[in-house]
């Protein structure tokens, strides 16, 4: 008997043990691992920073090769492969630019030197002249001299105020416009429309430079406040489009590829027709005042201490010329012939999936900048590359994701979203059919203050995963805690506009995609696009011990791993339909002196509410039902399931897209007409709204209607797909 229970004891404890060697680590001590300090290292940010910095590097150039190379670099050492996508793509440089102000005798002309200047004892004097010079990609070439209007934001509303209030009309001037409000390259577009022949645009100072605060005493600029020196320069894209201009909707993936003439280019109505120019606060302060006329109102004036503001036109007359070449070395006679193509190239890292390798997770970031790129983009490159350092640690403690975590670094997004673009477009059919979800960090750590915008079906996931992870600047309370109390309202921003890489997955494919940061108010990080981005300023203002950006890496790393893990997709489709109700009453509110009938939305919202609550249910009922002797029907059932969730926000999009601008498929979030970073719900009903209100014509209101049947049509699909059944 003594011995009996001998062996049963043993054989007890083998069993024990054995169960021990087979039963995996939970994916749950994996995911607590990664954001444990033992795993993040802002030493190591901190010297991913400023390797990518160190000098200037614009796609194409020859800098922005070799941070591809680092990047590529970090993630062979941490184990995970990877790959370089190349494209051949149109890219355009300043040849010669020019700008000249004549004054009203005896004053005599002034001409602008349009360049950044250095400070004492800049670290990185030595290399800044291989920043990008300060211009507007894709920008029309040519010379024109006429009198200048003061436009103010150059929004459409601005102009409206100009002419019903004051009686200026621009047709035949140059038109100045400071930056902020709209993406720049509407203002071009809209002073083109006003009948503008070129267009300057600078950084006021009320803005960018210290000058919009009430306090008193001396404002202080970069290195020793925040603020944009006088001569900082924004430079920028003007193209309205994304991708390469000569490969609209198809990848541009070889020299030899099909391509549209530049006169086809121009007909599509992406590129300006017009000259433009960016110039620093202190020379747009010298155009303003050669300004005669009436004076602008209060809310279009400078600083406190800036000249009085008046409109023109004149008396002072601007000569602006610019000429461009392609990237190449070619003039500006047209876009075919591969002497002209700058290669660029993402990187691409997989971490492929034990059980589900052909569903995706991607996180995405881009590497390009217009000049040394400290907050944008690359303290989200290294943002990215602590997260597959992580990865890679994990990787080593024999964690394996479920599902495909992609990790990709874009090139040439300052162009126009170009890299991010090109792919979306070779893999369509592929990311259309696997994608789960794109993950994006553009200009990740810009200041405090945790900002996110999102898809709402991943906006509780979002706002567990900041419950999880500390506050940089107060360790004492979670990133939720001081996010919550910051009294920022609503929580989540969304994607409508066209401002990053999430761009042509969400907006083109209907990938479900969120883009987190820190920081994202322009107060905050006034240097954005000039020589003044580099790693001084991230070290003294930006994220001075780093912190910030190893809670990005976690955030973002936290997310995709519960994406990539979860054996049920982490998706709520109750908020989608909550955040929809909220979006249709404020366009309610708008309309609501118009003769014009919400019900199939209010009815489409409804049902898609309905399709969350059941498939939900069906969710609790799979996790009940499941065990060992029906495990594999169970897989089926869950996959089938998660094949639901995955797919639904693809039926938000339309094959037709949006009204004027068919690329965008989607029609719950997209790009305004008239202000491509403008973040609107219901894209197209908001600029149909828009053309109603200023034609005041039955034909216009009726497309207003037209476009509320169009999106309550998508809601209804999405809400079919969710429940899987045939109707």
């Amino acid at each position: 008997m003594k011995t009996s229970t001998t062996t049963t004891t043993l054989l007890a404890i083998a069993t024990s043990y054995l169960f021990l060697l087979i039963t995996p680590t939970p994916k749950s001590t994996y995911h607590s691992l990664f954001i444990s300090d033992s795993l993040s290292d802002n030493a190591s940010i901190s010297n991913h920073l400023k390797t990518l910095t160190r000098r200037p590097h614009f796609a194409g150039s020859e800098a922005n090769a070799e941070a591809a190379s680092y990047v590529v670099s970090v993630f062979t050492s941490s184990n995970i492969p990877s790959h370089m996508a190349s494209y051949e793509v149109v890219l355009t440089y300043p040849l010669s630019r020019s700008l000249v102000l004549t004054n009203p005798p005896p004053q005599p002309p002034t001409t602008f030197t349009l360049r950044q200047e250095t400070y004492e004892g800049d670290p990185y004097a030595d290399v800044a002249q291989e920043a990008a010079p300060t211009f507007h990609a894709y920008a029309k070439s040519g010379t024109v001299a006429a009198p200048v209007c003061y436009v103010n934001y150059g929004r459409v509303e601005d102009y409206l105020t100009l002419k019903e209030k004051n009686g200026v009309n621009v047709s035949g001037t140059i038109v100045l416009a400071r930056y902020g409000k709209i993406y720049r390259g509407d203002i071009v577009k809209n002073a083109y429309e006003e009948g503008a022949v070129g267009v300057v645009i600078y950084s006021d100072r009320k803005d960018y430079g210290g000058g919009g605060g009430g306090g008193g005493g001396e404002v202080k600029w970069f290195p020793d406040e925040r603020w944009l020196p006088p001569s900082g320069v924004q430079v920028g894209t003007v193209y309205g489009g994304l991708g390469d201009p000569t490969t609209p909707g198809w990848a541009s993936s070889g020299g030899d590829c099909e391509r549209l003439s530049k006169e086809e280019v121009e007909k599509r109505g992406e590129v300006p027709l017009i000259p433009s120019l960016p110039v620093s606060a202190a020379d747009g302060e010298k155009i303003v005042l050669s300004l005669g006329g009436p004076v602008a109102e209060d809310e279009w004036q400078g600083s406190k201490d800036a000249p009085h503001y008046r409109l023109g036109p004149g008396p002072g007359i601007l000569n602006l010329s610019y000429m461009k070449t392609l990237i190449g070395g070619i003039l500006d006679v047209g876009f075919q012939g591969k002497d002209v193509l700058a290669t660029i190239q993402n990187v691409i890292g997989a971490i492929e999936g034990a059980e589900e390798p052909d569903r995706f997770v991607i996180l995405g970031n881009h590497r390009d900048a217009w000049t040394f790129g400290a907050v944008d983009p690359n303290s989200g490159t290294a943002a990215l590359l602590e997260v597959a350092q992580r990865l890679g640690k994990l990787l080593k403690k024999g964690w394996r994701p479920r599902r495909t975590i992609l990790l990709c670094n874009w090139d040439a997004e300052e162009y126009g979203l170009i890299g991010s673009t090109e792919w979306v477009e070779e893999n369509r059919e592929i990311l259309a059919s696997r994608a789960v979800a794109y993950l994006n960090a553009d200009c990740a750590v810009g200041g405090p203050g945790f900002n996110v915008r999102a898809t709402p079906q991943l906006d509780e996931l979002i706002k567990k995963a900041t419950q999880e992870v500390k506050d940089p600047d107060n360790s004492s309370q979670s990133i939720y805690e001081s996010w919550t109390s910051s009294g920022s309202s609503p929580l989540f921003g969304r994607l409508g506009g066209g401002g990053s890489d999430y761009a042509s997955f969400l907006q083109h494919v209907g990938i479900p995609a969120a883009d987190i940061a820190f920081g994202g108010d322009i107060a905050g990080y006034p240097v954005y696009h000039s020589l003044y981005d580099d790693f001084v300023w991230m070290e003294k203002f930006g994220d001075p011990m780093f912190q910030r950006h190893v809670a990005a890496a976690s955030v973002w790393g936290l997310v995709a791993l519960w994406l990539a893990d979860e054996e049920f997709l982490p998706f709520d489709y109750l908020s989608y339909a909550k955040e929809l109700q909220l979006s249709m009453e404020i366009l309610e509110d708008e309309i609501s002196n118009e003769d014009i009938n919400l019900s199939p939305m209010l009815k489409s919202i409804k049902e898609l509410e309905k399709a969350a609550i059941k498939i939900n249910e069906q969710r609790k009922e799979i996790e009940v039902s499941k065990s060992w002797i029906t495990w594999k029907k169970d897989h089926l059932k869950v996959r089938e399931l998660n094949d639901r969730l995955m797919m639904a926000e693809r039926a938000f999009t339309d094959r037709d897209g949006l009204f004027g601008m068919s690329w965008y498929k989607h029609l719950i979030y997209g790009p305004s007409k008239h202000n491509d970073y403008g973040s609107q719900s219901f894209p197209g009903i908001d600029d149909a709204v828009k053309m109603a209100k200023n034609t005041h014509t039955a034909e216009s209101w009726h497309l207003v209607q037209h476009e509320v049947w169009r999106v309550s049509r998508v809601i209804k699909h999405a809400s079919l797909v969710l429940v899987g059944q045939l109707t």
